[in-house]
């Protein structure tokens, strides 16, 4: 496949450029991802920076979408609605928000100062925990998550997740309650005061 000028200058914004490196891309071709990496990297660098809030943490990002782009690009599907430019920035929101909740494991040294005597019965909390935020709709796991883990606020979840605010609460409001119906079913509901 010819791409001429690797997605520069006239041929940025080009439909028929685009999808016939989409097209090529999906046959395996290397030229093609090389055409929408040139395309699109610097958008989704910028656009995974401003989740992750660190550059070498968004170009890392950023390299494992493109890396990974042969095998995902075939569940792309191109419909008036989800531009191929749209389909890229929700892959990178996804790796980047993959990232985010790796990095948010507990600090060594949080785990060393808790009281042996509590070990097992904070593990066992974290695995219920951990059990029912699985049981939840992708949805609200991902609200839930990026509230009470990452504490953004409900207007930063709508920007993230492209929904409005509202959406965002009602989303917060039905995985608050199935959280706490799914952690009553482990018999891991938190004690409250009376």
């Amino acid at each position: 496949m010819d791409l001429a000028k690797n997605g520069h200058d006239s041929e940025r914004g080009n439909p028929t450029l685009e999808r016939r490196a989409i097209a090529a891309a999906k046959r395996g071709e290397w030229d093609a991802i090389h055409y929408l990496y040139v395309r699109y990297a610097d958008d989704v660098l910028a656009y995974v920076r401003s989740i992750l809030g660190d550059h070498h943490a968004a170009e890392d990002v950023t390299q494992n979408v493109f890396a990974k782009l042969m095998g995902a690009i075939q569940r792309y599907e191109e419909r008036g609605a989800i531009p191929f430019a749209g389909w890229i920035m929700r892959v990178a929101r996804n790796a980047a928000l993959d990232y985010l909740r790796a990095r948010r494991q507990i600090p060594v040294e949080e785990v060393r100062a808790a009281d042996p005597g509590d070990e097992g019965r904070e593990l066992e909390q974290r695995q219920c925990l951990k059990a029912a935020l699985a049981s939840l709709p992708s949805e609200q796991r991902e609200v839930l998550v990026l509230r009470h883990l990452l504490g953004l606020s409900p207007p930063e979840i709508a920007a993230r997740l492209e929904r409005s605010e509202s959406s965002v609460h009602g989303l917060h409001h039905r995985g608050r309650a199935a959280l706490r119906a799914a952690l009553i079913e482990l018999e891991a509901a938190p004690e409250v005061a009376r």
